[in-house]
């Protein structure tokens, strides 16, 4: 609001009083309210405030059990060398239940992408840094019980102490799974970073974490170098290609209505003619495909499409919330019961029908005990440490 003004004087309009002279010693105005800085809007959001996503919750878990099914799958691979003269039936069933998950990584960070920047996008960094302690310390926790668990097996090929530091950096056996979270951290990191500059606020601990994490595989060779150390390779950083599934995953996700029946009914077809790309890429050209192969986007793009804005009943809401929410724990602890159970029973001279039936039923019993192991630590309050 401009400022009032003074009365109208009596001496006549050509003879004004003169301005009196400025008072240095007297504080500066201050600006006006179109001179301030305009207050922070809140983030952009695809969705009401207090709606769930339940079709969020259906891909979570589809997802899910889509990286268990790979590594189930890996292991009758594994059972031949990936020779297919080492046994016929293994190769191809492990070589077709490995394309069936390709989708999956690409779709966890198309979900990363949506949550950050569409459908929970953090008020500060502090509620961000949350979040990442959500994901960190499971990895951590997690990360130390696989060493644990191989030094009690004898099987670590390196001291403990040295793959406990090498872990700081990257991701070690046996805990193969968790290289996801070590590019998953920090793009999620880098789009909140993002996403709070955009409504105004200053996240300096973010961007001082983002910049350590881009200097660190610059820093640690020369670090080596001056003291004669040598340092692990260090995995903490995200692709071009993650960081396009993820703003993919923000647009398709945060569209209002999804596809309408009709083209919905069209992503069953193109979900499986991009299976059959992977499945040929696969075999015949290069294992394993890349995340970022067009068949593998196309995939994810199809069941993306396929599944979001679906309508879940009611009656099924409750349980598909607990079980999304111990999805993560499940993915943490499936690879105990690949490695400990899946492979002892895989074998390279399993025949087409009881070889498929086979790989059903491990997918099966490794979902049923990694989610049931999940939920079971949640009820007890773990959740925090465990995921």
């Amino acid at each position: 609001m401009l400022p009032k003004t003074e009365p109208a004087s009596a001496e006549p309009a050509s003879a004004p009083a003169p301005a009196p002279a400025p008072d240095a010693t007297a504080p500066a105005p201050s600006p006006l309210p179109d001179q301030s800085v305009p207050a922070p809007i809140p983030a952009p959001r695809s969705t009401p405030e207090n709606e769930h996503r339940y079709d969020i919750d259906v891909m979570r878990l589809v997802a899910s059990c889509a990286v268990i099914l790979g590594h189930v799958s890996a292991t009758f691979l594994t059972a031949v060398d990936r020779e297919e003269s080492n046994g016929r039936s293994a190769y191809w069933i492990g070589h077709i239940g490995d394309a069936i998950n390709q989708f999956a990584v690409p779709m966890f960070f198309a979900m990363a992408g949506w949550a950050v920047l569409m459908g929970a996008p953090p008020r500060n960094s502090s509620r961000m840094w949350q979040r990442i302690r959500r994901n960190g310390v499971p990895l951590f926790v997690w990360t130390g019980a696989y060493l644990v668990w191989t030094w009690l097996r004898d099987r670590n090929d390196k001291p403990m102490t040295d793959l406990s530091v090498d872990a700081l950096f990257g991701t070690v056996q046996p805990a193969y799974h968790l290289w996801f979270l070590y590019a998953y951290i920090p793009i999620i990191m880098a789009l909140a970073f993002i996403t709070l500059i955009r409504v105004g606020q200053r996240p300096w601990s973010l961007g001082i974490a983002l910049v350590a994490i881009a200097g660190l595989p610059q820093a640690l060779p020369t670090i080596g170098e001056v003291t004669g150390w040598q340092p692990p390779p260090v995995t903490w950083s995200f692709g071009t290609y993650s960081v396009v599934y993820a703003a993919a995953g923000a647009l398709l996700f945060s569209l209002p209505g999804g596809l309408s029946p009709r083209y919905r009914k069209l992503m069953v077809p193109l979900f499986l003619l991009s299976a059959v790309g992977v499945l040929w890429y696969d075999t015949q050209i290069h294992y394993p495909i890349a995340n970022a192969h067009p068949f593998t986007a196309v995939m994810t793009g199809a069941l993306l499409l396929g599944v979001s804005r679906i309508r879940v009943p009611e009656r099924w809401r409750p349980n598909l919330g607990k079980l999304a929410a111990a999805a993560m724990g499940a993915y943490m602890v499936h690879v105990f019961l690949v490695e400990e159970i899946v492979m002892r029973i895989v074998t390279e001279d399993v025949g087409p029908v009881d070889g498929s039936l086979l790989l059903i039923a491990m997918v099966l019993m490794t979902c049923v005990l990694s989610y049931g192991a999940s939920l079971l630590w949640g009820r007890l309050g773990l959740r925090r440490f465990l995921g």
